[in-house]
């Protein structure tokens, strides 16, 4: 259980219930390196510390002693994310990091989870509501509903032809300035939202490939033609 810990580490949706009021961000940062590099000294784990908060474009100098209370938003997700960083995990999963952010720092937070995944080597698994979001941070996109995957592959080629109604909804309620409402390609598909929703939550066993490397899992008419 050590070792999956390790590997696989959290940052939670909601960066002002994730970190502990009654302790500052060194202490914060301490613990995970207490717990998991234990054979680090005193001196070893301040520099560790320090460069876990250069690492998410923080002061050390500034943020150490501080409180969460003391910090923004943004700044405590960036905590969130260097104390998941801390024990040198394998893969990351982020819930929803932005959805509680002012929206003029999410882009900071995006950046740094991508120049994250480059420069560590991490896999993010990046779990949100906001396609906007999933386009710019993923390489491979999963739609579900009801627990079930309902269409997978290359994100690009998932957001740009997408295959399963269920995807086509989803895209259909993204704004888009260059096209009129009434010009919408899945005007059809809008008006039969809550079908859609009935077929998409029933298992559905049938895997169909449409493109290289993209999948779906087709409803009603579709699994039988």
């Amino acid at each position: 259980m050590a070792a999956y810990r390790r590997a696989v580490q959290m940052i939670f949706q909601d960066p002002f219930s994730a970190l502990n009021p009654a302790h500052t961000v060194q202490y914060h940062l301490e613990r995970p390196l207490r717990l998991h590099q234990k054979g680090l000294s005193t001196t070893q784990r301040k520099a560790a510390i320090e460069e876990l908060l250069e690492r998410v474009k923080l002061d050390p100098a500034l943020m150490a002693a501080k409180f969460p209370h003391e910090l923004s938003g943004g700044q405590r997700q960036r905590i969130s994310i260097a104390r998941a960083l801390a024990v040198g995990p394998e893969v990351i999963v982020a819930d929803e990091p932005t959805s509680m952010l002012d929206v003029s720092v999410r882009l900071g937070i995006l950046n740094l989870l991508n120049e994250m995944k480059r420069s560590l080597g991490l896999a993010l698994l990046y779990i949100t509501h906001d396609i906007a979001t999933a386009r710019y941070v993923a390489e491979d996109i999963i739609v579900m509903y009801a627990g079930q995957i309902v269409e997978w592959g290359p994100t690009e080629s998932v957001l740009n032809d997408p295959q399963h109604p269920y995807t086509r909804l989803l895209l259909s309620a993204v704004p888009d300035p260059d096209v009129r409402f009434a010009q919408s390609q899945y005007n059809a598909e809008m008006a039969d939202v809550e079908n859609i929703r009935r077929l998409s939550a029933v298992p559905q066993p049938v895997v169909r490939e449409v493109g290289p490397g993209h999948f779906i899992r087709p409803i009603g008419a579709l699994a039988q033609s």
